[in-house]
């Protein structure tokens, strides 16, 4: 079973996923990749564009070796993500090399336009990568998938949309016995961690992530949770093959 988790930047996966890729990689037979479309080059106020990104590119794929995962950068720019032709094809031929069964990616609804078109461009290469007629332009071009993979969506940040109205996920996933674990790969995001730090005085970062993930336990009736919406759309896998392996709370 392989499952592809694609965020916007290094640390979106860790931060809204990462508990249900480590439950699911106490499973046999699973595998993973972690993909980010930008590298996270405007994620400091003191290291230029080029710096941090190859900082984060570095804290990205370390946290993805917990999940004894590979990681790959589209090479995308912060606030300059927008679906189109060219990042579609990218994003199909990315994806049709892995050949996932399972895809997690951002709400179609987030706070910033970056989480809401990588949402978008994903949902569209899940239906358009197994389409033999589309061509991504590679030179040595991997085939096309023979299936649309389970499209997940994981919850917007502090869970609202961009009125402020709280999105009840369709599901959630009891993590609280991975927490430990996830906090650690959040960590490896050493650079994220310290600017945080350094503003606030406080482990504002994993605090952060420890309420949102207590905030969403609390509408499943567990400590702590990570809440998903499943893309049922015409010719998608509409059973939730996760509630195979996971504590699944709906």
């Amino acid at each position: 079973m392989r499952v592809m988790a694609i965020g916007a930047h290094p640390d979106d996966v860790e931060f809204m996923c990462a508990g249900t890729l480590l439950l699911l990689k106490q499973q046999e037979n699973f595998e993973f990749h972690v993909t980010t479309l930008t590298a996270g080059d405007c994620g400091s106020v003191e290291r230029p564009p080029e710096e941090i990104a190859d900082i984060r590119r570095g804290e990205a794929r370390k946290a993805a070796e917990m999940l004894d995962a590979g990681y790959s950068c589209l090479e995308e720019k912060d606030c300059r993500i927008f679906t189109g032709p060219e990042l579609l094809e990218k994003v199909v031929e990315h994806m049709r090399r892995f050949d996932p069964h399972v895809v997690f990616t951002h709400f179609p609804e987030d706070y910033m336009v970056d989480h809401e078109e990588t949402s978008r461009v994903v949902r569209s290469a899940t239906f358009t990568a197994p389409i033999p007629n589309f061509s991504t332009g590679a030179a040595d071009p991997a085939p096309a998938m023979d299936h649309i993979p389970h499209l997940y969506y994981w919850a917007p940040m502090e869970g609202k949309d961009i009125f402020g109205k709280q999105v009840k996920p369709s599901f959630f996933v009891n993590i609280a016995d991975v927490m430990d674990q996830k906090e650690e790969m959040l960590a490896c995001h050493a650079s994220q961690r310290q600017w945080l730090l350094k503003q606030h005085g406080v482990d504002e970062y994993i605090n952060a992530m420890v309420e949102t993930a207590h905030k969403t336990g609390l509408m499943a009736g567990v400590h702590y949770a990570e809440g998903f919406t499943q893309h049922r759309g015409h010719a998608y896998p509409a059973d939730n093959v996760l509630s195979e392996y996971l504590d699944v709370v709906e």
